[in-house]
Formats: structure tokens, sequence, C-alpha cells
């Protein structure tokens, strides 16, 4: 098919890869201007511009889709469908009705649960025991089109934020494929409307949901963990200096003051929390790189009684 395709991160980069391997006619390429990045704030090329560049694409960075600039170039692109993955810019109704098949877009979660901008974070936070990929038309709504595919996948228990955004974005590229291919062999592929039970938001994540509350249970704390790595990384204070957790384990209910040190070992550092027990096996000083606990603890004294937190 000739299409349009529209993303910014590694999600998109994926998706449109195997658009590509599949033999699809891309015949423009939208993304996100070039953002600052690194020590020296150098403006970055998204990881779709790479590939775009790499295969020769017809490449477009606009900073809105509602110019009369931008629309006159997507009518020049005589696109028969405009998929869409992680792009960071809403669509106006223009762009939504200008292809033929319409605009298609690919979202991390079993719509309508988790419509919005963080659904991968916001499913382990809320100890969901699966999640998916949804390809939807799109429609003036937020994540609220019809669908024409659902593949739910299992959320493992040692999964994070960063190992499952990997799994939906290989799921994600076979999955647009899929449904490209039935559209293109039949013309006929129609799209079902979403439950309207079930619907829930994954509102964009703040920096300071990353703050360990240790009055919380383990199993959430836990979770938190999980879900902010590799960003934000959820913290705590160690004698006011900051420690990103980047992996720790509810172990048990044995009793204990929030935030409250109880042992420290080359198994882990168990903290008390609201209730049960968190071991932190992985952690970061400021400056420093990550250590495994036992690492941690041949550089740093940490002693039973100590308290993390605020």
């Amino acid at each position: 098919m000739r299409l349009v395709f529209a993303g910014t991160p590694v999600f998109a980069e994926v998706a449109l890869r195997a658009l590509l391997n599949a033999g699809h006619d891309v015949a423009m390429v939208l993304t996100r201007p070039d953002q600052p990045a690194g020590r020296g704030l150098r403006p970055r090329p998204s990881p779709v511009k790479a590939l775009a560049l790499e295969h020769r694409l017809t490449l477009a960075q606009p900073p809105t889709l509602s110019s009369p600039e931008a629309l006159k170039a997507l009518r020049a692109a005589r696109a028969q469908v405009m998929v869409v993955a992680a792009y960071g810019l809403i669509l106006p109704p223009a762009v939504l009705d200008l292809p033929l098949l319409g605009c298609i877009n690919i979202h991390a979660s079993l719509l309508p649960r988790w419509r919005g901008a963080a659904p991968i974070q916001r499913a382990i936070l809320a100890g969901d025991r699966e999640t998916g990929i949804s390809i939807m038309r799109m429609d003036a709504g937020l994540d609220t089109g019809p669908l024409y595919l659902t593949h739910a996948i299992p959320i493992e228990s040692e999964d994070t934020a960063g190992s499952l955004h990997d799994k939906l974005a290989a799921l994600g590229g076979r999955c647009i494929a899929r449904v490209l291919a039935g559209l293109d062999e039949a013309g006929q592929l129609q799209p079902v409307p979403q439950a309207a039970e079930g619907v829930t938001y994954a509102h964009k994540i703040e920096k300071r949901e990353a703050s360990i509350d240790w009055s919380r249970p383990a199993a959430e704390i836990e979770r938190q963990v999980r879900a902010f790595n590799p960003l934000p990384v959820a913290g705590t204070l160690l004698r006011g200096q900051l420690l990103r957790i980047w992996r720790a384990r509810a172990v048990g209910h044995r009793p204990g003051v929030p935030g409250r040190v109880i042992d420290a070992t080359d198994g882990g550092i168990l903290v008390g929390c609201g209730s049960g027990v968190l071991r932190i096996e992985e952690l970061q000083r400021p400056g420093s790189k990550r250590l495994s606990a036992a690492e941690f603890l041949r550089g740093a004294s940490v002693s039973s009684g100590e308290l993390l937190g605020g």
C-alpha cells in the first residue's frame, strides 16, 4: 500500500521498519522536530528520522499539522492510509479525513483500557496481568476510534516498562503489517467500535510520581519501581542523598516501620513499608553507575534502623 507514516520514538521506529520489510510504499515520513539531548543539549534526530534517512524516504518535521504547508504536503503524498505510532502531535480533522482509508494508530494497550499517553507504565502500576496492542482507526477523540485488531500478551512478574515496551513494539509492528495486509487484499476489513465499559485513562507520567512513599504496601512500591524503569526511575533519600531504585522485590509480610532499614546484606536491603517489606536489589547514587546491593554496600554503609525518605 502507499502510505504516510507518522511517529517519533523507538516504538514507532520498530513499526516503520516492519512496514518497510513488508514491502509497503512509504511515500512520506512525519516525525517531531529534533530535540536537544545529552550534556551539550545538541539537537538529536528521532529514531524514526534516522531510519527514514537510512532508507532515503521523504521526510517532514512540521511543528504542527494544521498549517497549509503541512496539509499540502500530505495531499501531494497521495497515500491510501496514514499509519500513526507515538507521533506526539494531534492530528486535526482535515488530516484524519485525508487518506482514502483513514488514519490508523498503533496503541500499546488493550483499548478501551489505558487510553492516553502512558499506557505501558499505567498497566504495570495498576497491577494488570495482561496488556497488548490495539490497531485503531483514528477519530477526533483520545484513542476512542473503532478497532481493527487487538492482541493480548501477559505482563510477567519481572517486566519493567522498558522490557514491556520492547515486547509491545515488536508486536505492534507485526499487528499493523497484518491489518494493512487485510486492507490491501480485501479492501473491506471493517473496524468494530470499542466497548463502552472498562474505559481508563493513562495520564502522562510526572517526575513527582517517582518519589517512593514508604507508607504504601510493598507490592505497590515494587510495581512503581518496575513501571518507572528506565524513566523516570523510582527514588528515595538516604541521609539527604537521592537513591535511584532500579530493581526491587516485595518479600513476605514481615512487620517494619515504613522507610526504616530492617537489614542490609549482599542479597538486598530490606526496608519496611506500610505493609510488607521491600528488598532493594539494584540502586544508584548521583554521579555513580547502577550497582547491585552487594556492590553498593561494599562502597557505602547502610545500617539497620536507618530511615529512608524525606
